[in-house]
């Protein structure tokens, strides 16, 4: 009898491992795989190490919309230059690294940007128009950002924790992407899990991003 015990216990187990299998497939065929960068909505100047690091130029998107009344995540920062005392180009908004959020991109975007590539373009038309420069940023440091939909619209940044007020956007419409614009001389990771994030949300309805409608 308990050799029969065994056959059947073995028998559940295995159905379990499959069930489990079964809806991890199912969770990753409903978006879940989206909370990463999206290759095909990022400039191809921007090279993407285990979906959620980053290094390079140009502008890169999370392949998912924020979809949720209050939305935070965070990017943790690498810096890739020298030690030393801070050079002039680091307080210079156009070589700093810009986050906030985006619409959606695709390679037709980048394409026509890079044929404009010498000519000046507005921030509209680079796609950082719900974008903000942050300077001088240093090895180690952490950005970052929050949106909320009801009510008044509006994106906040932090740096380190501490709330860049000068830099809020109000008043904002349509589907956003979580987005970055890289420079050379930094790295950068994509922080969703709660967990992992190493400062507070500005307020406790600020929830990490969830995958609602993914772009994979």
């Amino acid at each position: 009898m308990g050799g029969c015990c065994s056959c059947f216990g073995t028998k559940e187990t295995g159905n379990q491992e499959t069930e489990m299998t079964s809806r991890s497939n199912g969770a990753e065929s409903n978006g879940v795989s989206s909370l990463t960068i999206a290759r095909h909505m990022t400039a191809p100047s921007v090279e993407i190490e285990n979906a959620r690091i980053l290094k390079g130029s140009g502008l890169a998107l999370v392949g998912v919309t924020v979809e949720q009344d209050a939305a935070y995540w965070e990017w943790h920062v690498e810096s890739l230059k020298e030690d030393g005392p801070p050079l002039e180009d680091d307080e210079d908004p156009s070589n700093a690294l810009m986050f906030g959020v985006a619409t959606m991109k695709n390679p037709k975007f980048y394409r026509a940007m890079a044929l404009n590539e010498d000519s000046d373009t507005s921030n509209a038309e680079d796609g950082t128009a719900l974008m903000k420069p942050i300077t001088e940023l240093r090895d180690g440091d952490t950005v970052g950002v929050a949106v909320q939909q009801s009510d008044l619209p509006m994106i906040q940044f932090f740096l380190n924790g501490e709330p860049l007020h000068e830099l809020a956007i109000n008043r904002f419409r349509g589907a956003v992407y979580p987005s970055i614009y890289m420079r050379e001389g930094f790295k950068t990771r994509l922080v969703l899990d709660e967990n992992e994030f190493k400062e507070m949300s500005p307020h406790a309805r600020f929830g990490p991003l969830i995958a609602a409608r993914g772009i994979i």
